[in-house]
């Protein structure tokens, strides 16, 4: 039985008409396409699980860094249990440190900007698990306070580069029907990432040193990454691009595509998918002979629309307060009496746990409810969540019920909408003549505005208090529900060619 499962292939005929429900087809549900103009991709289920998870360890190490830093600032000052003899670091310096993978990962975008389309989403994901090694060496075996520095913005240059390969590696191999729950699952492997981290840190953080054990849990993490993107094949769309912009033998390109197409689908499509390679060839013949975009052609029409949902959707993600309140878990959770409240780590280990759950909720509904419901859904919830915790810290201090259901409620929603479909988004909106481009600038700022919030939240808590900074939260998160409803498309059940033929 279980044979027969991992050799079932997918497939179905072609669909006509609008949406109009499900269709069975060999005992599996597939939802009808909004357009019904093209048949469902095939595909083997084991086989596109492999594209899927190395790819995905970009995101596990990104997310471990976030929970890692957090013990790792704590070992690191102490005097008995640091190992070092400058542990005394000022203000500044724990800022750097906390900071330090943020800013490599700007200019990891930056560099991604640039590099990206030339060297294919493959190498460029090969190229982020070697600089993830080499931060996580040098942070593990650090003798002084530069050092250390210095491992964690070449980590984050890493981040930067895997947070946009990784995203475009997956959107160009995966069968367009589960898309979106491999892209939405990407986040599920970043808070897994987290979770792993508060865990690793609570059992390290009282060993001597312990702060070099967390960074060095990185190295092996990386090297699997790194193996299997070595393994793994290029995206066939991405060949295809090169063939149709002359940058190589077209036929040679072609037969190279469809080798890889086989690789990612398995052998059972292997009489398909010359067909499937033409037609994708077909579909993009409209770049035939054009180059690279250059950076003004990214402002111009469907280039222009593309960035304005990319750009737009990341920024909302991030300005919505996400990292502010999770500042305040801690705090919260002490004030409503919870024993694990003392214990800092205990308290992230339960949200990690929480912020799992939830997301993986999102990704087995996304490709069934579509983007726009659960963002329009999901930020609903966020809105109510910031104005219960603005009133808590404004007139509602003696019920600290209402705090802890906020902070839950704003974290479940934050899972079920911003986290993961943010980034599901920016994989599939761009068009595949800028998709590299494209997903470098919504990378960029993606991480510019985490940047600006991180570093604006304390100067803004003393300014105006906690309760004033959730209220005008709130007023962002009801501005990013109104782009939300007029801006986003619904790219549901669609192929990466139809989506961009949405935007003309």
């Amino acid at each position: 039985m279980a044979s027969d499962i991992e050799q079932h292939t997918v497939s179905s005929a072609n669909k006509v008409g609008q949406f109009s429900g499900e269709t069975e087809t060999g005992g599996v549900k597939e939802p009808l396409l909004e357009n019904g103009n093209h048949e469902f991709e095939d595909f083997s289920v084991v086989s596109a699980i492999l594209p899927f998870l190395f790819p995905a360890f970009g995101g596990l190490l990104y997310g471990y860094d976030i929970g890692a830093t957090s013990s790792a600032t704590i070992s690191i000052q102490s005097a008995t249990l640091s190992g070092i003899s400058w542990y005394n670091l000022s203000s500044v310096e724990v800022g750097l440190v906390t900071s330090g993978s943020l800013y490599g990962a700007l200019i990891g975008s930056v560099l991604a900007f640039n590099v990206a389309d030339f060297l294919g989403r493959r190498r460029e994901l090969i190229l982020s698990s070697i600089l993830y090694l080499i931060g996580a060496l040098v942070m593990s075996l650090a003798p002084n306070f530069a050092v250390l520095v210095i491992g964690r913005f070449l980590y984050g240059i890493g981040i930067g580069l895997a947070m946009h390969a990784a995203p475009m590696y997956i959107a160009e191999t995966a069968p367009s029907q589960i898309r979106g729950q491999l892209i939405s699952l990407k986040e599920v492997f970043i808070v897994l990432g987290m979770l792993v981290s508060y865990i690793v840190g609570s059992l390290l953080v009282e060993t001597v040193a312990g702060w070099r054990y967390m960074y060095g849990v990185s190295i092996p993490l990386s090297l699997i990454m790194g193996i299997g993107m070595w393994w793994l094949p290029e995206s066939p769309r991405w060949i295809l691009l090169r063939a149709i912009q002359g940058k190589g033998n077209e036929q040679g390109l072609r037969e190279n595509a469809i080798t890889c197409l086989c690789r990612l689908r398995g052998q059972s499509i292997s009489d398909s998918a010359p067909k499937q390679v033409d037609e994708i060839l077909s579909e993009l013949s409209h770049l035939r002979e054009e180059q690279e975009a250059t950076i003004a052609e990214m402002f111009q029409g469907k280039c222009l629309k593309a960035l304005i949902i990319g750009a737009g959707i990341v920024l909302f993600q991030q300005i919505t307060g996400q990292p502010s309140v999770l500042y305040y878990a801690a705090t919260i959770f002490q004030s409503a009496g919870f024993s694990a409240a003392s214990d800092a780590t205990k308290v992230s280990i339960l949200l990690g746990l929480f912020k799992l759950i939830m997301t993986g909720v999102a990704v087995l509904v996304v490709d069934r409810l579509g983007r726009r419901p659960l963002l329009l859904g999901g930020v609903s919830g966020m809105v109510i969540s910031l104005f219960l915790l603005g009133s808590y810290y404004t007139y509602l201090d003696d019920v600290p019920t209402v705090a802890v259901v906020a902070l839950l409620l704003y974290v479940g929603c934050y899972q079920l909408s911003f986290g993961p479909i943010g980034w599901l988004l920016i994989s599939e909106i761009f068009p595949l003549r800028v998709r590299g481009r494209g997903l470098s600038i919504a990378v960029l700022v993606n991480f510019g505005a985490n940047a600006l919030v991180t570093f604006a939240f304390s100067p803004l808590k003393d300014l105006l208090g906690a309760g004033i900074l959730f209220f005008i939260f709130g007023g962002i998160a009801i501005l990013s529900l109104v782009f939300i409803f007029f801006i986003i498309p619904e790219t549901k059940g669609l192929t990466l060619e139809e989506i961009e033929a949405k935007l003309l």
